[in-house]
């Protein structure tokens, strides 16, 4: 497991049941990790975004601190959240990203996301390079909206 996984981790397993908001030191976690403050920064700009169901706000100075917001959103919302902030490309390192933050938030069964991962895979999109993130992007924008329920 990388390093940035490990963080993630850590930081997700602080949010509790009842408690949609947890407040981090950057720097106390670098060093809780052995790891520069800017690996800390790093995991919160990728893995904590709007998109995946996160709000972050940063206070800096002597006693500044990161406050992460857990977005308690449906599943349709969260879906139709990330469809509309992928862009025209995707690459699947990307896609692997969003199914994996799918996966952990119970919005899409392991059988949904070896589906996405599959379709969306190089391997099988044997198409020229220079179209095959563009081509990627629509075949995945498309299973995630009909992966939409109504509510």
């Amino acid at each position: 497991m990388r390093i940035s996984d490990v963080i993630e981790d850590f930081i997700k397993e602080m949010f509790s049941n009842d408690e949609d908001s947890i407040e981090i030191q950057r720097n106390d976690l670098a060093q809780y990790f052995n790891c520069v403050p800017s690996q800390i920064n790093y995991v919160i700009a990728t893995r904590f975004k709007p998109s995946q169901g996160y709000y972050v706000e940063s206070k800096r100075g002597g006693g500044g601190h990161i406050r992460i917001t857990k977005i308690n959103i449906t599943k349709s919302n969260y879906l139709m959240h990330a469809i509309s902030s992928i862009e025209s490309k995707i690459t699947a390192q990307e896609v692997d990203i969003f199914i994996s933050n799918f996966l952990s938030e119970g919005i899409i069964s392991k059988t949904e996301a070896k589906l996405l991962k599959v379709a969306t895979s190089d391997n099988v999109l044997t198409v020229p390079q220079e179209i095959r993130d563009s081509l990627r992007a629509n075949i995945f924008k498309n299973m995630l909206i009909n992966l939409v329920v109504d509510e």
